[in-house]
């Protein structure tokens, strides 16, 4: 079977292609000849699954989404006190490549914008080509596989790099920059030009999710509290311009690109990437936008709504009798959100039930959010094709009306009942 976190993906793709707004970032050449169409989207759970859709294996440039690892790096180098002397962490309600400093400080307002980024970048240990290196070690960390930089990329931004050379100079002579302005400037070029794929991206993000640990190698690549001081200023600074209406709106720390990437971590539970070139007037990604809209809406991420997650679902599993015939029981705990269920549907998909009749033991379920109902009647549709017969035992009517996805309704027992089927 295939699991419904896909379709649901796919259905994500499909229901934003009439977003066709934007314009591709043509102050870039090479990203100025990027095919405007391309389209991914990838969710990772804090238990690494990475669950992907559309162009996933398609490379592009990370591009300032690389802006919170390396500044991650820096603090994990340097110290957080060090680094907040060099960097501020106040939104800036400017765009990304605004040529300004804190007039009483002379420190860039947030490690987000690129005067921030490019301070951050300095800060990495080693310096030059070292400090490249070991950016791009960290990315490969966090992806599971070797990172590299497009090259071609790399020259096409530092030949129309100016603006960032004269934030460097400026940085320098504020004395908020650790090391000579072009050199700053080549290695924040090249830490922007690794190539990613929404795959990667949703690793990366998972690991920031899962309080810096990377969720497969068992890795902790930040400490927890450079992860909590990370996410908080991606929160309020990592969509530049437009960090109110995206807080507000979408409400999970979030960074994005201008190659038309953007990652979200909802803290505890997922990683997620989305990918589009078309950007918008605050230089996001438009229709990636509206995907991690839809993402959070349906899914329930918003930083703001209120929940007890746990991390899976499934308490335990084991067979009995029931009526005289072999039956596999699946008992469920605590609330049902995505990174709950995920687990349970997971199970499903990878290990098939060996009996043809399926019990759902929801005796100890608390909640379950809008995306755990429609997760479950899609996985239920997919038992039920494939001739199971699935009971459903909710005695505090926690899935009221549960019907699978074609409208079905599902067979439901008391504790009570099954108890005694048991004899």
């Amino acid at each position: 079977m295939r699991s419904p976190i896909l379709d649901y993906l796919d259905g994500i793709i499909a229901e934003t292609a009439h977003v066709d707004s934007g314009a591709l970032a043509d102050y870039i050449p090479e990203l100025a000849a990027a095919d405007p169409d391309r389209v991914a989207v990838a969710l990772c759970t804090v238990n690494g699954t990475v669950y992907a859709s559309g162009d996933s294996e398609h490379l592009f440039s990370i591009q300032s989404m690389s802006k919170p690892f390396a500044y991650a790096l820096a603090i994990e180098d340097r110290g957080l006190g060090d680094v907040l002397e060099r960097i501020g962490v106040e939104p800036s309600g400017e765009a990304f490549n605004e040529l300004s400093l804190d007039p009483e400080t002379g420190r860039p307002r947030n490690p987000m914008i690129n005067a921030g980024a490019i301070a951050a970048h300095a800060l990495v240990r080693g310096g030059g080509s070292e400090a490249v290196d070991r950016v791009l070690a960290l990315f490969s960390e966090l992806a599971q596989r070797p990172v590299g930089i497009d090259e071609s990329l790399a020259a096409s931004e530092l030949a129309t790099g100016d603006r960032n050379l004269g934030l460097a100079y400026l940085l320098h002579a504020s004395d908020r920059l650790a090391q000579d302005p072009g050199t700053a400037v080549r290695g924040y070029v090249r830490q922007c030009s690794a190539s990613v794929t929404v795959h990667d991206l949703a690793l990366m993000a998972a690991t920031l999710a899962n309080g810096g640990v990377q969720p497969n190698t068992g890795a902790r690549l930040f400490s927890r509290r450079t992860t909590r001081h990370l996410l908080s200023v991606m929160t309020s600074c990592g969509m530049y311009d437009a960090a109110g209406d995206w807080l507000t709106g979408i409400g999970i720390p979030a960074k994005s690109g201008v190659a038309g990437g953007i990652i979200g971590v909802l803290p505890g539970q997922v990683g997620l990437a989305v990918f589009s070139p078309r950007l918008d007037p605050h230089g996001n990604s438009a229709r990636g936008v509206e995907m991690m809209r839809r993402l959070s809406e349906d899914l329930g991420l918003h930083l703001m709504e209120a929940g007890r997650p746990a991390r899976s679902s499934l308490r335990e599993t084991h067979t009995t009798t029931v009526e005289g015939r072999t039956a596999t029981v699946y008992v469920l705990q605590g609330d049902l959100v995505l990174s709950s269920v995920e687990s349970l549907v997971r199970e499903i998909i990878e290990r098939p039930p060996a009996t043809d009749v399926v019990v759902f033991d929801m005796s100890r379920v608390d909640e379950v959010l809008p995306v755990a109902r429609r997760t479950s009647a899609e996985t239920a549709t997919k038992l039920v094709d494939n001739g199971y017969r699935i009971i459903l035992v909710d005695p505090e009517q926690t899935l009221h009306g549960f019907r699978d996805s074609r409208g079905r309704d599902v067979e439901r027992w008391s504790s009570a009942r099954l108890a005694k089927s048991q004899r």
